[in-house]
């Protein structure tokens, strides 16, 4: 188990484990650097360690600022997956992790800003209390430097300024309260439930990046927090001249007497994130250029339960199993792109996609459609090919609710590959297992289902597909419905010979089954839903896995549509 889950995942682990150490070396190396180095020897008498945390956390920042735009170049992704298709699997499917890692940084960002925020909060207050402060102390003296021309070290220059004044009024404050609203409102706009109910204010508010990347380059440039200039370090060492600077008298004459001179610390955000802004601009372009080619809608289905079926042409399209694309109807909304699963097969001379009603943009796209054919645009394909289940003898292949659609591709390719006696295909054997709430969402799936049941008896291949539907929310019609045709040939609920389950899979049973049917097959077993799930599915693959490698071995494949 733990080796399996090694070699699955030590790539991953790799690049977990490198983005990490990179964050830890460089806050540990700039947290050391301005808590210690001499240049900064009079800004932390008066900062103290705040100056360390903040200037710590701004390197991560600005790290982490350069990665999160590289996982959300969709075109660069699939460039880079098409360069290393001849690379192990282990590498391509780390890039469909791209997600995940984008969700990494931004919960890092979130974290750094914070420390970042409260660290200058503390700077502004010592500041402001060294500006006020008479007694002559080291944090005092510095703090009226500003009396003397140019050489000031505090910012704060007068008694009547306040932190709320500074954070709203200079350069670094006014854009530092801009960039980390931008980053709360994207990130509270991310969470699961806004996404799959209010995607369009998900969409729109994480355009809030174009205002965090311009504040981010704008933030450092008025240089606020300064140092010791190179040449009066020369002239008047802190270590040597502290004590002038606190008990000068008028008549000095000491080399010390000269007051030191400060200067700013060069803003450097942009030589961190122009690459990626580069890189994201050429991918937008990309985008706009590949939308502006023509799609041609060839058919329209309405199914039940207000399901939507486009059949679409495009020149040059090429698709693979389990891969989406971003769909734009620019009737509805100019600027929203939205991500459906294919469900057609590469086999087929045009490619598909099924839309639920979920949302003001779904619910319109399907009222639009009812009147008349709307101007579709179209990008991608994206993301892997589940090839993979093409590679096992037997598959077991489980779909919960709308995580079923990547399976419509699957079992359709897979249905041509044996109808043209395809060389390649090992598949001798598909269990198939869908999983759904209510039974509206099986109306238009059942199609599908029923023309492969049809062509698998007619082509004497009856039991190359088992199919099994768990309806997991029912109520009392339904149930009594049931009870009143029980011994009908068709099931009551789909219409299908396979009678529908009420209730949850066993999946003991289930595997105890395929194990029994195939005692010396390699499984692969490949899921398309929740996380709690795929935990189950993996038990019972190692439950049921024998230890004799001659015997029946499960492999399982969370995919990540």
């Amino acid at each position: 188990t733990m080796g399996n889950w090694l070699v699955n995942h030590w790539f991953s682990a790799t690049i977990l484990a490198a983005w990490l150490g990179i964050n830890i070396f460089l806050f540990t190396y700039y947290f050391l650097f301005f808590d210690r180095d001499e240049r900064y020897f009079y800004t932390r008498a008066i900062l103290g360690s705040a100056l360390a945390w903040a200037r710590a956390s701004a390197k991560c920042l600005n790290f982490n600022s350069m990665l999160i735009l590289l996982p959300v170049c969709r075109n660069l992704l699939s460039f880079l997956r098409g360069t290393c298709s001849c690379c192990r699997r282990t590498l391509r499917k780390q890039l469909d992790h791209n997600l995940a890692f984008h969700k990494l940084v931004a919960y890092a960002l979130a974290l750094l800003t914070a420390v970042h925020t409260i660290a200058h909060l503390f700077n502004l207050e010592r500041y402001n209390q060294s500006q006020q402060a008479t007694d002559g102390s080291l944090p005092a003296v510095l703090s009226k430097m500003h009396l003397q021309g140019s050489k000031w070290l505090n910012p704060i220059h007068s008694n009547q300024t306040t932190v709320e004044y500074m954070a709203f009024t200079t350069i670094p404050g006014l854009t530092g309260v801009i960039i980390t609203l931008a980053l709360i409102l994207m990130v509270t706009s991310s969470t699961e439930f806004i996404r799959r109910n209010y995607f369009e204010l998900f969409w729109y508010t994480h355009h809030l990046f174009l205002i965090y990347f311009a504040g981010l380059i704008i933030h450092g440039i008025a240089g606020l927090v300064r140092g010791q200039t190179e040449q009066s370090m020369v002239e008047v060492h802190p270590y040597q001249c502290t004590e002038y600077l606190t008990q000068r008298d008028q008549n000095c004459t000491h080399s010390c007497c000269k007051d030191p001179e400060f200067g700013s610390i060069p803003a450097e955000s942009w030589k961190w994130v122009l690459a990626p802004i580069i890189l994201y601009v050429f991918e937008r372009i990309l985008r706009v250029w590949r939308a502006q080619q023509k799609v041609v809608v060839t058919k329209v289905v309405m199914h039940p339960a207000r399901v939507l079926e486009l059949q679409m042409l495009k020149k040059g399209f090429c698709m693979e199993v389990g891969q989406y694309i971003f769909v734009n109807c620019p009737a509805i909304s100019p600027l929203e792109w939205h991500p459906f699963t294919l469900t057609s097969a590469p086999e087929e001379d045009f490619f598909s996609i099924h839309i639920r009603a979920a949302g003001d943009w779904t619910e319109r796209l399907i009222d639009t459609f009812q009147l008349e054919i709307p101007r579709i645009e179209v990008d991608g394909p994206f993301g892997t090919a589940s090839e993979d289940v093409f590679q096992y003898e037997v598959a077991m292949l489980v779909g919960a609710g709308i995580g079923v659609t990547p399976f419509a591709s699957i079992l359709k390719s897979i249905w041509y590959k044996f109808q043209q006696a395809d060389q390649t295909l090992k598949t001798k054997k598909i269990y198939f297992y869908w999983l759904c709430r209510d039974t509206g969402a099986f109306a238009w799936f059942k199609d599908l289902l029923a023309s492969l049941e049809q062509k698998m008896a007619e082509s004497g291949k009856a039991d190359f597909l088992t199919y099994r539907l768990f309806l997991t929310g029912w109520d009392t019609s339904i149930a009594n419905n049931v009870a009143l045709h029980f011994d009908t040939a068709t099931d009551t609920v789909t219409g299908l010979r396979h009678k529908t389950i009420f209730g949850r899979p066993m999946w003991n049973t289930e595997f105890a089954a395929v194990a029994a049917a195939h005692p010396r097959s390699v499984v692969g077993v490949f899921l398309c839903g929740p996380e709690a799930l795929a935990k189950s599915l993996q038990k019972s693959c190692h439950q049921h896995s024998s230890l004799d490698p001659r015997k029946v071995k499960f492999y399982f494949n969370k995919e990540n549509f």
